[in-house]
């Protein structure tokens, strides 16, 4: 992903909220299976990571090594990923 769409990705996700929220439990293969689950549905979605800055930062790593996603955006305790739905696009990229 390039900067240009990096940026665009940023720009709709100012408007959405987060749809799984990591918390006490951490990163259990539910909370995968949801994240997963968004990524195929929206391909853009935000995940609230509740936890000190380097959980979070491993947390992220994890779930882009796992999910195969981009990071658009990580600010605080929110990380914005995208990932292309191949068969069902929904968002067309510049």
């Amino acid at each position: 992903m390039n900067k240009q769409q990096q940026k665009f990705l940023r720009g709709l996700s100012h408007h959405i909220h987060p749809v799984v929220i990591v918390a006490g439990k951490g990163l259990s293969e539910t909370v995968m299976q949801e994240i997963e689950n968004a990524l195929n549905k929206h391909e853009l979605v935000k995940v609230k990571l509740r936890a000190d800055r380097a959980q979070r930062n491993d947390f992220t790593q994890h779930i882009l090594s796992t999910t195969g996603a981009d990071l658009v955006h990580a600010i605080g305790q929110n990380v914005t990923l995208f990932r292309r739905n191949a068969n069902n696009p929904v968002i067309e990229l510049p």
